[in-house]
Formats: structure tokens, sequence, C-alpha cells
């Protein structure tokens, strides 16, 4: 709308964003998981971000990572400098504009008809508005000051009911409100400079790189192939040890003076950190290196996806290092969000590896921004807190150690696989207990609605769906009694008391 008012429209394939912002930041109201929580922040406010550089020229599907850099940067000066332009420019320029004559034609005979001189279109009418409403403010302020204090004069109940509002106002509350008050206005000159940058970005928008490389390439060929292939042979090399492992199984581990345990909790995290910072190198030297000859980007590129198959196997070695130390002890939060990260690098491996083969590396920016996407959707899907449970559960299930101390620090998106395991038929009595403890601890740390109604603006669907199950089934959890203490809560069985922990789930 506000664009509309400028005479400007949005190009179709920008608006396109919106459809990703807005699930993202609807998520928010089903997930409580932190970390979920914060992609799905994250990649809300990177889609209404790549809105705003794209919103007229609509180029986004063409964009490198070189103009999402570039694009944000300038974003950035312009939310601390754009509003200032905008709100701080001398008005009389916003009003006045240059005449010009305007002449009627005959649909026919092509004869002018009438001619009359109109004044062009103000380049900001907004901003004129805006202006307006502040000096009307300016100027209504004094005047209704002073017949304020005169009807305060003539009116005693008048006076009091005035004095209530304004100490209810200005009394103890006077700090928060000067607070949220500058923070409004600091947020609202920071969209206004936003606000200005999507009217100011020119509709057919140059894109980095595209007419000649932002980087003129400075590194010789034989340089970037020598490093190139020591890499491989590196990785090659890893890669014949790593075979010998994933044929072999557990025999060929002990065999080395490894323990199964020890070789399942080492390397895959700087394994996954390898394949990351082997990705990074390789699209510096692609934008660095010279290569003139049609033979010089034969080879490179052979070699370069040579590096991303040898990578793709890296982390097939990390990913079944994970799933080892799974099976060793058991799901967590971190291992959970590892695990999904490693299948959208491998994705993105291959997106490099084939844009590289067809000589189109520019869109890998496109196909990064669509893993992030792909990546946050994952993470909403699998519901960690709730797969943390399942997958935790059924260890026990076949003699694993149960550690219910740390699913009592998962959010309210545990709540329901929480039941659901704990209503399962095939359960064994000590385990259904031990969930028992942990939805008891659970209800004493997590709020009720009847009892502790929350504000609006921090209402969940999660959360609300505890709050149901815990009421549904409130007879079942009498039998684990809750009892205060001086830090925390206990948990009563039978004649067992069992202390409720605070612990986090990040480990």
């Amino acid at each position: 709308m506000l664009t509309g008012w400028e005479g400007l429209r949005p190009a179709k394939t920008s608006l396109v964003l919106a459809v990703p912002a807005l699930y993202f930041a609807a998520t928010t109201f089903f997930r409580q998981e932190p970390f979920t929580r914060f992609v799905n922040l994250l990649l809300a406010l990177g889609c209404l971000t790549l809105m705003v550089l794209t919103w007229r020229g609509g180029q986004w599907l063409n964009y490198s990572l070189s103009d999402y850099v570039w694009g944000t940067f300038k974003l950035f000066i312009s939310s601390i400098s754009g509003g200032f332009r905008i709100l701080f420019r001398n008005s009389r320029k916003i009003e006045t504009g240059q005449a010009h004559t305007v002449v009627e034609c005959d649909s026919a005979s092509q004869l002018p008809l009438e001619s009359h001189t109109e004044k062009n279109r103000p380049a900001y009418p907004a901003r004129k508005q805006v202006y307006s409403v502040i000096r009307g403010l300016l100027l209504a302020l004094p005047v209704v000051a002073l017949l304020a204090a005169l009807l305060s004069q003539a009116d005693p109940i008048f006076s009091k009911e005035l004095s209530t509002f304004l100490g209810s106002l200005f009394s103890e509350k006077l700090g928060e409100y000067i607070f949220r008050a500058c923070y409004i206005v600091i947020f609202a000159y920071v969209l206004v400079g936003i606000y200005g940058h999507a009217l100011s970005q020119n509709k057919d928008e140059k894109l980095l790189g595209l007419e000649k490389p932002w980087l003129t390439p400075f590194l010789g060929w034989t340089e970037a192939v020598i490093v190139l292939a020591c890499v491989d042979l590196l990785f090659a090399f890893f890669v014949a040890v790593q075979f010998r492992y994933f044929f072999g199984g557990q025999i060929n581990i002990t065999l080395n003076g490894y323990t199964y345990a020890d070789y399942a909790r080492r390397g895959f995290g700087e394994m996954l950190a390898v394949a990351v910072i082997s990705l990074l190198l390789f699209l510096g030297l692609s934008g660095i290196t010279r290569r003139t000859q049609l033979l010089d980007k034969r080879v490179f590129s052979a070699l370069g996806v040579g590096l991303v198959a040898l990578v793709a196997v890296i982390l097939v070695s990390a990913f079944q290092r994970l799933l080892l130390y799974e099976a060793a002890y058991g799901f967590s939060r971190i291992r959970t969000y590892t695990h999904v990260f490693m299948i959208w690098v491998g994705v993105l491996l291959l997106a490099y590896g084939l844009l590289e083969l067809v000589n189109r590396p520019p869109a890998f920016g496109l196909a990064t921004a669509l893993v992030a996407i792909g990546f946050g959707i994952s993470l909403n899907f699998v519901n960690v807190d709730a797969w943390i449970v399942t997958q935790n559960v059924a260890r026990a299930r076949q003699g694993a150690s149960f550690d219910q101390n740390y699913l009592e620090g998962l959010s309210s998106d545990a709540i329901p696989a929480l039941f659901e395991q704990f209503h399962s038929a095939d359960m064994s009595a000590s385990l259904k207990a031990g969930l028992g403890e942990v939805l008891a601890c659970r209800k004493a740390m997590e709020p009720l609605a009847d009892k502790n109604p929350p504000a609006w603006q921090s209402f969940s669907v999660s959360k609300a769906e505890a709050s149901a199950l815990y009421q549904h089934y409130a007879g079942e959890l009498q039998a684990y009694a809750l009892i205060p203490t001086s830090v925390g809560w206990e948990v009563k069985v039978k004649d067992t008391i069992i202390p409720c922990t605070t612990s986090n789930g990040t480990n």
C-alpha cells in the first residue's frame, strides 16, 4: 500500500518471498525448541530482507553470493542513514514540482484540443503526509494543554479525573514509557530507512559480476590446481582409510586399539568442519583463479568436482560416526541439529558440483538460499524435542540406559510425545515410571493456563497443547506427587523421592 502511494509496483517474483517469510513467522507459534525458533526467526527476517533488496527488480533468482552480501550491506547502511535522508530533507522540495504543459489531442485528427499546465506528481507524497501529521501534533499540543488547564480551573471534578489519568500515565511507569517510546522511535527510524531503500532500488538492477567480475582473478591457474590436487590427494587417502571401517565394522576399530565408544564420539564435528572449509576453499579459488583456456577450465572443474565427491564421502563418514555415537549415548539436541545440517550440506555440495559441471557457479547463491530454507523446514518437520523423546525411549526399550533428567530440560514440544510414550501398551513398568516422573516434573516447571494465564503476546500452540494434555491426564499424574523444595521440586513415587532437574537439553 505504501509503495502504491509512490506510484511504484513491486516485482511479482519478490512477492513470492512473502510465502516462506509468513511460514517461518507462523511456525514460531507451533515450536518452542530454542534453536528451531531462532532458525525460524532468522529465515523469516532473511526472506523479508531479500524481498526488500529486490522489491522492484525481483532478480533474487539471479543473485550470486556477492549480490547477497553486498545487498545486505547496502540495506544496513540505508537503515542507518536512509531515515535521516527521508524524514529530515527540506519538505519544500517535496511539496513543489516543476510545471509542464500537457497537450490533449483528438484521437482521430491528432490535432491539439486543449493545453493546460499542471504540477508534476511529488516524488514522495507519503512523506508529505508524515510531515503534515507531525506539524499538526506539534501545533495541537500547546493548544490542548492551555485549554485543559483552563477547564481544570473551571471544573474540580474534571481536574481530578485529568490528574488521575495523567498520574496513571506518568507516575510509576514513566521510565518504562520513556524507554518504550525511545525504542519505538528507533525502530520506526530504521523501518523508514528500509522502506526508502526498497523504493530507491532501480527496477533494472545491475548484478555483481554479470557484465564483468567484481574481483579480477589474480591467482595463477598452476597455483590453484596444485592446491586442489594436494587437497584431493589428502582426502583420497582419508577416504581409503575410512572404507576399511565402513566394511569391516567394529572389529577393525578395536584391532587398532580404540574402543567402540571412543571411535564413535571422535571426529564427526571435525569432519563436518572439513567439509564446510573445503567448500569455501573451492568457492574462493573459483573466484580468484585465472582460467583463460578451455583446457584450464576443464581441469579446474574436474579437480573441483573430485573434491566435492571426496568431501561427500567424508560427510557420509561423519554421518556414520554420529549414528554410532547416538547408538552408544542416545540422542540430544546438538546431535539432532548436526544430523539435519549434514544432510543439507550434502545437498549443497551436490548442487555446487552440478553447477560447476554446467558452468553456472553464480547460481550457487540461489542454491544456498534454497538449502537454508530447506534446513529450516526440516527442523520444523522433525520437531527436534519430540524426536529426541521418541528415539531415546526406543533405545531404553532395547535395554539401553534411560536419561530421564535430560528429557526434563526439553521444551513443551516434547510433551505430546512424552504422553504418547507414557500410554504405550508395551511399556515396561520401570520405564513408564520414569516417564511419569518426567511429566510430573515438567508439569511443575511449566505454568498451566488455568493457574497462571500467559499474556496473549506469548501464546504458543505448543504450550497450549501441553497445558490441555496436563489437564486431561491430571488423574493419572496424581500417582507422582510433587513436593516443593527451597531449590525447586521433587517427585515422590511410592517410597522413592526423585529431585527434578533443570537441564537445558543442549548437550
